[in-house]
């Protein structure tokens, strides 16, 4: 491939731009792996990073997209081949390194992690970054005593990615979800992704949060951060467990001790990004088995490549649901 089409963010007299440009492969970053890309998808972190609405690009210019998956085209590394179908995610991906906006990709081969069978590049989009995470997220909370039997479990923030994953898979391994969203309207999509009951936030008070509260959640699996973190530990059941994943609501939490000595809460960080490549493989083992969502198909949305400027204000917004794939090259 010669000129290839990708999605470039810079920094222009100290403010983000991003839009399509054209870019050849000398242009590329060091890697093992030349990929063709066929999908990429969108994340709330992609849209921060396009918009400049957070900090979150380390190196300008960047071609965007956390995800990607294709076809390797060339390969130094003896784990891939021609021909190959790869997923790559997280690590410095888009935001240190080009990503997957773009119609060709050169990667680290630890980076790249095999398409397992069963899945289709498509499909491995669908999942991407939020699946991923969210798959990880309940790895860890059953790793640490989590069951159906132990009592229910709450997922906050759940119409975007990793919520409707997240509500998907627990519903799917038998757990009775209650999915706590801010869209009244949303409550069909939810219950259609397997959540026994849907929770508005604007039924609770977090102005009155108790350091103890009413003991109620076995597992929970938060999008939110802020105060209703602090809301989720003082509600959980003995020896719950608290997946935290995201900040959407703030990055502050103001709480007491006393549901982690008293009731014995575990709050469990989750990171995505750097995990070593044996442990990212067994989950998307896990993504294409136990934990393969059930409603992919409903939760996702499939946009052309040049239609990805128009879906990151939604994001910002609040207002996207599910998952965004973008067809790059397709396949």
């Amino acid at each position: 491939m010669g000129s290839f089409k990708a999605f470039l963010i810079e920094e222009i007299e100290g403010k983000t731009r991003s839009g399509f440009v054209n870019m050849d492969e000398a242009q590329l970053d060091p890697g093992e792996v030349t990929v063709r890309v066929a999908y990429s998808s969108v994340n709330y972190k992609d849209a921060l990073a396009a918009t400049g609405a957070g900090k979150i690009i380390r190196r300008f210019p960047c071609v965007g997209g956390i995800d990607l998956s294709g076809v390797v085209e060339k390969s130094d590394d003896p784990r891939f081949k021609p021909g190959d179908r790869i997923i790559a995610s997280c690590f410095d991906i888009g935001v240190a390194h080009h990503g997957g906006y773009a119609e060709l990709a050169r990667i680290r081969g630890d980076w790249a992690v095999p398409l397992p069978d069963g899945l289709s590049l498509a499909d491995a989009m669908a999942i991407g970054t939020a699946g991923f995470t969210a798959a990880l997220a309940i790895s860890r909370l059953e790793h640490n005593g989590l069951a159906p039997e132990r009592g229910p479990v709450i997922v906050t923030g759940a119409t975007g990615g990793v919520g409707s994953m997240a509500v998907d898979m627990l519903a799917g391994r038998g757990y009775a979800v209650t999915a706590l969203t801010g869209k009244e309207s949303e409550s069909g999509y939810l219950r259609g992704l397997g959540a026994q009951e849907v929770m508005l936030r604007s039924t609770l008070d977090l102005s009155r949060i108790r350091p103890l509260g009413k003991a109620t959640w076995a597992g929970a699996v938060d999008n939110l951060g802020g105060d209703f973190l602090a809301w989720l530990a003082s509600t959980m059941l003995p020896g719950g467990s608290i997946a935290s994943i995201g900040l959407a609501a703030g990055h502050a939490v103001h709480t007491t001790v006393m549901p982690f000595i008293l009731r014995g809460v575990n709050l469990l960080g989750i990171d995505a990004v750097e995990i070593g490549a044996e442990r990212r493989a067994a989950i998307w083992q896990r993504l294409c088995s136990d934990l393969r969502p059930v409603h992919l198909r409903e939760m996702t949305r499939v946009i052309d490549f040049d239609a990805l400027p128009g879906v990151f204000d939604a994001f910002l917004a609040g207002q996207s649901r599910g998952r965004v794939v973008v067809k790059v090259n397709g396949g």
